[in-house]
């Protein structure tokens, strides 16, 4: 069974590219993420500034969620939004931080 995060948005997709979502749930969840080279917190992290770097909006948000869980801090993440900032650009970072106050607000909310 696989170990990917629920996404019912995924698996609607299933039915243009079975094969990606194979590929999502038994290459990237199963083998990457379960690689013991870098904890879950750490490829967390990894995967919010990438996503960042690229602009990626919609999937920032998912993953960041994932990070806090995974036990990336709010400061971690402000101290990424603001280095990036350099490298990425001030809207993406500007964007990003935004992005940041939402979720990290909704997950206080959760507690």
């Amino acid at each position: 069974m696989s170990k990917a995060p629920v996404a019912p948005g995924r698996e609607k997709l299933r039915a243009i590219v079975p094969k990606l979502i194979d590929y999502t749930h038994e290459v990237l969840y199963d083998q990457v993420w379960e690689s013991p080279g870098l904890s879950k917190r750490d490829r967390g992290l990894v995967t919010i500034a990438a996503l960042m770097a690229m602009n990626r909006p919609d999937y920032f948000k998912v993953h960041l969620g994932r990070a806090l869980g995974y036990g990336v801090t709010k400061e971690e993440v402000g101290e990424m939004i603001t280095h990036l900032a350099f490298y990425c650009g001030w809207p993406t970072a500007m964007a990003a931080a935004q992005i940041a106050q939402e979720v990290i607000e909704a997950n206080a909310a959760k507690t």
